[in-house]
């Protein structure tokens, strides 16, 4: 796989399509992650007394430089993740891009205080206002599938809130990392603020240990478990996005040509390496001999090989043990009845990791293809009766990220979206919500739990406050000592007044409760 023995302080940067190392990189040292933290809280401390629009106005900078870096950008990304350049261009360096215009645009609206209105009688007298200040620094660990795209976002968003960042992005994608880190610099962002660090697990787990006050972590379930435990001792709060099982419901009303050719794509885009990937197709059965006709033909025609090859469609894996897991996955399905239609077959004739994006039938739910992440080209669809059956069998599953259903009748898909058990639903398109910066992006269950983008991801990135200003400063609260039978009569028939069945019954106990707001506490000098 790899050309060149690694030294143990350094990061390879592996071309997946040919298993060369391009270059290394210096791996930081888990000892040095709590100096670095410490030097992030310095330059938070200042950058977070900057006016929000001052920080925005950085963003603006950062936008043009990403856009400026476009080509170089997008190459770096071909070369770690063997991705097609177009892919490249369209999910990676577009969401950087839209990212910093969205929270330069929009941070001023998210980060306004807003008033809090008090429904209770008891709490007419004060007002309320919600204030949204920074967390402080936080703790990102990003992923190798969008190693521009999954950091950016979140960086983003972290700094716009006024907070400070250590990243540690993927060991398989080390250059994109690094070009990360110019890019904050370059655009004129306080030293310290935003450090990338390289590695693996260890720095990882250096990181949470330093203290972090909220920890970002997008990857495997496997790994976000230990994530988990290790912050739960220092109880420090996380963000898990630990990938999906999506499923896509293609109903008898759908348009075929179009359904199929989504199903294509987004079965198979990235290599099928994308958390919202079509993992589970459920198709009506009426239409399900011309849907998975036209699926198999437009399977057939695709071209695999190398990302930088501009007519490329489907590129490498990222490693060979993934490879090997897509063939395990496909044989224990063929062995418990599945059919392989097309595909299914690795090529090591264009590479190491190359597979053919395949399309197989008579999946069932018991199979570990409809039970585990593939996170692979595999298309694996399942015939069934009508749309309630699919319904049941999409939320069959441990993962609830994101589902897409495609439909000729809108008022119907709404329906079937508010009956799905995911973070996402995209009627009529797939996988393209992320690429919404107002779109919330995240599930539940093996999921995981919180978001990012927009703005429900905005406030995983701040401390929400709760500020109070009573309105009557003069008068003692009914509430305080001193106590007595008196009071606790009084207090009972404000309990009426405040919660009685009807109006009757409350204002025949007005009198009295009014007695515990205007009383003498008997505490006066």
């Amino acid at each position: 796989m790899v050309a060149t023995p690694t030294l143990v302080d350094s990061v390879a940067s592996v071309d997946p399509a040919t298993g060369l190392i391009l270059r290394t990189f210096e791996k930081t040292s888990p000892l040095s992650v709590p100096g670095l933290l410490a030097k992030a809280r310095e330059a938070q401390r200042e950058w977070a007394k900057r006016s929000v629009e001052e920080r925005c106005e950085r963003l603006r900078v950062l936008q043009s430089i990403i856009l400026e870096r476009k080509d170089l950008l997008a190459d770096a990304v071909v070369r770690e993740s063997g991705k097609p350049r177009a892919e490249a261009k369209f999910a990676d360096v577009f969401v950087s891009l839209d990212s910093a215009k969205y929270f330069a645009d929009y941070t001023p609206s998210l980060m306004r205080s807003e008033g809090v209105p008090h429904h209770s009688l008891a709490a007419k007298a004060k007002s309320g206002q919600l204030i949204y200040e920074p967390l402080g620094v936080v703790a990102i660990i990003s992923s190798w599938n969008y190693p521009l795209a999954i950091p950016m976002s979140q960086i983003t968003a972290a700094v716009a809130a006024g907070n400070g960042v250590l990243c540690k992005t993927s060991d398989f994608t080390p250059e994109c990392g690094e070009l990360i880190g110019q890019l904050f610099h370059d655009a004129g962002f306080p030293e310290n603020l935003v450090t990338i660090v390289q590695g693996g697990g260890e720095v990882g787990q250096a990181l949470i240990e330093a203290r972090p006050d909220k920890v970002f972590f997008t990857g495997s379930v496997f790994t976000g478990k230990h994530v988990a435990e290790a912050c739960a001792p220092l109880l420090i709060p996380s963000v898990l996005e630990l990938g999906g099982k999506d499923a896509m419901l293609v109903l008898k009303d759908a348009d075929l040509e179009i359904a199929s050719s989504a199903a294509v794509w987004g079965s198979y885009s990235n290599c099928g390496q994308v958390c919202l990937s079509v993992e589970r197709l459920f198709v009506e059965e009426s239409i399900s001999e011309a849907f998975i006709q036209k699926c198999v033909e437009k399977t057939k025609k695709l071209r695999v090989g190398p990302g930088n090859d501009p007519n490329t469609e489907i590129g490498p894996m990222i490693r060979p043990q993934h490879v090997q897991r897509m063939g395990e996955l496909i044989a224990d399905a063929v062995q418990h009845g599945a059919k392989i239609l097309c595909g299914g077959r690795p090529r090591p004739d264009l590479g190491l990791n190359f597979f053919e994006p395949t399309v197989i039938t008579g999946v069932e739910s018991a199979m570990k293809l409809f039970q585990d992440e593939t996170f692979g080209p595999i298309m694996a669809i399942r015939v069934v009766r009508d749309a309630e059956e699919a319904v049941r069998l999409a939320n069959d599953s441990e993962f609830a990220l994101s589902a897409s259903i495609w439909t000729d009748d809108l008022e119907g898909g709404r329906r079937i979206a508010r009956e799905l058990r995911v973070g996402v639903v995209m009627v009529n398109d797939l996988i393209s919500g992320f690429a919404i910066a107002e779109a919330p992006h995240g599930g539940c269950g093996l999921s995981g739990w919180g978001r990012t983008h927009g703005k429900a991801g905005f406030q995983e990135m701040v401390h929400v406050k709760y500020v109070d200003e009573d309105r009557l400063p003069w008068l003692e609260k009914p509430w305080w000592y001193r106590y007595g039978a008196d009071v606790e009569k009084a207090g009972d028939s404000f309990l009426t007044f405040e919660f009685g069945r009807n109006w009757g019954q409350r204002l025949r106990h007005a009198r009295a409760a009014l007695k515990v707001v205007f009383r003498d506490h008997g505490l006066k000098d």
